[in-house]
């Protein structure tokens, strides 16, 4: 039993080993000045609000009575991974984020004028949008076509970002995407079971 829990506990010191490197790879190796610039601003919340506008106002003048529940869904599912994530998953793990952590903190590249509060795993960035980009990609998938899948895309650099600036590990956001995208699959599942999938045909009126 002791030899199972040791074996255990190093494997666990070995995937966090491996995590880290991998951080600093990406943090230092793979960058270059225009993504210095651009993902300070990129992965930040309130660039995206916009989009987000143009979301609501989209679905009130195409999706008749469907736009309610629709954007209900979505506000659902935009407090579900935000707490989630911040409230049960970071306190509940502890994980001190990389600029934060005594062994890292002299060695990354920090690009935010501060080092984010709270833990770090998972990502709440990750979770957010990757369950924001799911619930899109399972409720107005047949109605957007192929852009469904720059969704995902979209979610993946946003959370890609928050490695880049060095605010979270790459175990961070791989866990924090797979928490969002359930999330954002479930919101997505019941919001067509309950209001239905809109389907291009039942738009009536145009942008």
């Amino acid at each position: 039993m002791m030899a199972s829990i040791t074996i255990t506990a190093d494997w666990v010191q070995k995937v966090i080993k491996a995590d880290q490197e991998l951080f600093l790879l990406l943090n230092k190796g793979y960058t270059n000045s225009f993504l210095d610039s651009l993902y300070p601003w990129y992965r930040e919340g309130n660039t995206w609000v916009p989009f987000y506008l143009f979301l609501v106002v989209f679905a009130i003048l195409n999706f008749g009575k469907k736009a309610f529940p629709f954007i209900l869904f979505a506000v659902v599912t935009i407090v579900l991974t935000d707490q989630i994530s911040s409230s049960m998953v970071k306190p509940f793990f502890e994980r001190p984020r990389p600029c934060r952590d005594p062994l890292l903190m002299n060695q990354i590249r920090m690009l935010l004028n501060r080092c984010s509060g709270g833990y770090s795993f998972t990502s709440s960035h990750a979770t957010n949008h990757f369950g924001f980009a799911v619930y899109l990609f399972v409720t107005i998938g047949s109605l957007i076509g192929k852009w469904k899948y720059f969704l995902l895309f979209w979610a993946a650099t946003i959370a890609y970002g928050q490695v880049y600036v060095g605010v979270h590990y790459p175990l961070d956001i791989f866990f924090g995407a797979l928490l969002g995208a359930f999330i954002g699959w479930g919101t997505g599942y019941w919001h067509n079971r309950i209001s239905g999938t809109i389907h291009p045909g039942e738009m009536y009126k145009s942008i």
